[in-house]
């Protein structure tokens, strides 16, 4: 997982004057054939049980479908703040993400994590870019993902705007997020991006306070479908507006062409914040 380092280093492109600095500064253009590997990689049952708890899935002797993330998170950001990367990793936009588990994984697996950058396209806002995550257990493909991030900037009104899903209303279950939600998935995960953290870091990048992470969003929908769900499964999903700490969220969800269908909006305007599908691998 991605340590402050790191979050700092991802910051510095975006800092008036320092992005300006050799080695720091972002300049667009293409992406790097760079790909990030670990080896070995042993899973904690303890921080496993941590991240089950803040994302309601149950204790099991097996992942909870989204958790491999959480290994692959500080490959993704190695490859974002390197120098030959294009882009500045603060103020790229989290847009879509798609995992495919092939099966469940244990947790006395050891595993081998890969990473790397793919696909740059047009986009009505920008650009979009891939970070294309695998895992092996002794050789064998068992979970993969695909995360889609958007660069904002110059766009195309003829690029395609993202992925389509399914409608699926709320039904009457609310969630009440509180302040700190963001801090504690943070110290989970890694990910300690500004605007997850406190009121006066998220005004700096321009929200009116801190907001959920994403991932956080996915995982808990995931876990309140987990037990619907096939071993071999592919959960796709696009985040939406930002949900505002604290806050309430609404949760829906319906059965679609032997999936699901799931979404989170806001209880009082109905505003989307994710939409998304669950469905056999």
């Amino acid at each position: 997982m991605a340590g402050l380092p790191v979050m700092v280093k991802a910051a510095l492109p975006v800092v008036p004057g320092v992005n300006l600095l050799p080695g720091i500064r972002k300049t667009g253009g293409a992406l790097p054939d760079d790909s990030r590997v670990r080896h070995d990689v042993p899973v904690d049952a303890g921080h496993v049980a941590a991240y089950a708890r803040l994302c309601g899935f149950p204790r099991k002797d097996t992942l909870p479908l989204p958790y491999p993330h959480l290994l692959a998170f500080g490959l993704h950001m190695e490859i974002m703040t390197a120098g030959s990367f294009p882009f500045p990793a603060v103020g790229t936009v989290h847009l879509e993400n798609s995992i495919t588990q092939h099966r469940p994984i244990g947790l006395d697996e050891e595993l081998q994590v890969t990473a790397r950058p793919d696909h740059l396209r047009a986009h009505p806002k920008g650009q979009v870019f891939d970070m294309l995550t695998t895992v092996h257990s002794r050789g064998e493909l068992v979970w993969e993902e695909t995360s889609t991030f958007l660069r904002r900037g110059r766009g195309s009104d003829d690029a395609p705007a993202g992925s389509t899903f399914p409608e699926a209303p709320p039904h009457g279950i609310t969630w009440q997020l509180p302040a700190d939600l963001g801090r504690r998935y943070a110290a989970v995960s890694g990910d300690r991006n500004p605007i997850h953290l406190y009121p006066l870091t998220a005004k700096a990048f321009g929200f009116p306070r801190q907001i959920a992470h994403g991932m956080w969003t996915m995982a808990r929908c995931v876990g309140a479908l987990e037990n619907r769900l096939p071993d071999a499964v592919t959960v796709a999903v696009a985040f939406k507006k930002p949900v505002l700490l604290p806050g309430t969220v609404a949760f829906g969800s319906r059965a679609v062409d032997e999936g699901w269908a799931f979404s989170l909006s806001s209880p009082r305007s109905g505003a989307p914040h994710l939409a998304g599908v669950a469905r056999p691998a």
